[in-house]
């Protein structure tokens, strides 16, 4: 399987939010990748979701982390 680089969707989306809904998209990155017991099994096909209080992010597990697939925010 072939890792994807994806952070550059991550930058689009963090530029079109305000600085409010970036630092909360960020946080949110933040809380997933400090809670590894959350993650979906490292390297397979599926996703997780972590929310925020307006936000969320749609990512991928790795053994050396997350690759984050799409992020929102609803503020």
């Amino acid at each position: 399987m072939y890792r994807v680089d994806l952070a550059f969707r991550v930058e689009e989306a963090l530029a079109g939010l305000p600085e409010e809904g970036r630092f909360e998209v960020l946080e949110t990155i933040a809380a997933a990748l400090v809670r590894p017991a959350g993650w979906p099994a490292p390297g397979g096909w599926a996703g997780a979701f972590v929310f925020g209080a307006r936000s969320w992010v749609w990512f991928a597990a790795y053994p050396d982390g997350i690759d984050v697939l799409d992020v929102g925010w609803a503020g």
